[in-house]
């Protein structure tokens, strides 16, 4: 059932600001999402097992989070990199590799099946951020179906993906706000979810800026990877310190444990923080 009640963000002027429209998943339900891509088994949870054994692993995950929290729904989500950013320039230059559509609707039909949204992600490279998403915008016009824009990868300084973290500005956030709440309305949809990933404090420019719609709903996601210490201090720092609307939560089986000693948190651990993150991320 919507509500209107207001969702706090611990900054009273996007406190009057948001809310939950009809049909809209955030607040009711926290959205649980693995994340990667069907080609890679280093990119992700997504492709690392076969299937039905990722659906399986997804299922038992989401228990643990049930357990911490009874009382926020979940809802299972798909987290594809739908545009993968290259160390190369490609025909056009722009360093950047857009997924199949055969690739695209083999993960949407396995969200479909599972009952799951699916998040459409794009690492843009050297490549306009308007046209990749006109090119995934075939597949937004889907009600289960969302975006998410990956700053680590948007090289505005003409560097090779990978070799620099890259950045948005709030105008680019508010051109991929823009461009899903014109889909909205142009197709009578729910609201969108968009998740905008950060783990520094240069990734985001001008984060004041960002304007919040009725038709998009904006997750800040901690991307980051390392020890529970490191993570909790960035979600502090880059999240939490510089609200937007909701926030969102990376979590990763392989790199969380990269530093001797360190572990992944848990679900416990991360609904601790301030904000509790309404959008989970496993890698």
């Amino acid at each position: 059932m919507a509500s209107n009640r207001a969702v706090s963000t611990g900054d009273s002027t996007l406190d009057s600001l948001t809310y939950a429209p009809e049909g809209a998943i955030l607040p009711q339900k926290r959205i649980f999402a693995y994340y990667g891509n069907p080609h890679s088994k280093k990119m992700g949870i997504l492709g690392k097992y076969p299937k039905e054994e990722m659906l399986e692993r997804l299922d038992r995950e989401i228990k643990n989070w049930e357990k911490a929290d009874p009382a926020t729904p979940i809802q299972p989500a798909l987290h594809l990199v739908a545009i993968s950013a290259q160390g190369a320039p490609g025909k056009d230059g722009g360093y950047r590799m857009r997924m199949s559509d055969k690739t695209i609707k083999k993960v949407l039909k396995w969200g479909n099946e599972h009952k799951a949204i699916v998040f459409l992600d794009i690492q843009r490279g050297h490549a306009p951020l308007g046209p990749e998403m006109e090119f995934l915008g075939k597949y937004l016009k889907l009600p289960f179906v969302h975006l998410g824009i990956d700053p680590e990868f948007s090289m505005v300084t003409g560097a090779k993906p990978g070799t620099k973290i890259g950045s948005y500005d709030a105008a680019d956030v508010n051109q991929a706000v823009q461009f899903l709440s014109r889909m909205v309305k142009e197709y009578k949809l729910p609201p969108k979810v968009l998740v905008v990933h950060r783990f520094t404090q240069g990734m985001i420019k001008n984060y004041k800026n960002i304007k919040l719609d009725p038709n998009v709903q904006i997750v800040m996601d901690m991307d980051g990877w390392g020890p529970p210490v490191l993570k909790k201090d960035s979600y502090h720092d880059y999240i939490q310190k510089e609200p937007v609307q909701y926030t969102g939560f990376k979590l990763f089986y392989d790199n969380d444990f990269r530093k001797p000693g360190s572990r992944i948190m848990t679900p416990e651990e991360v609904l601790a923080l301030t904000p509790k993150p309404m959008y989970i991320q496993y890698q």
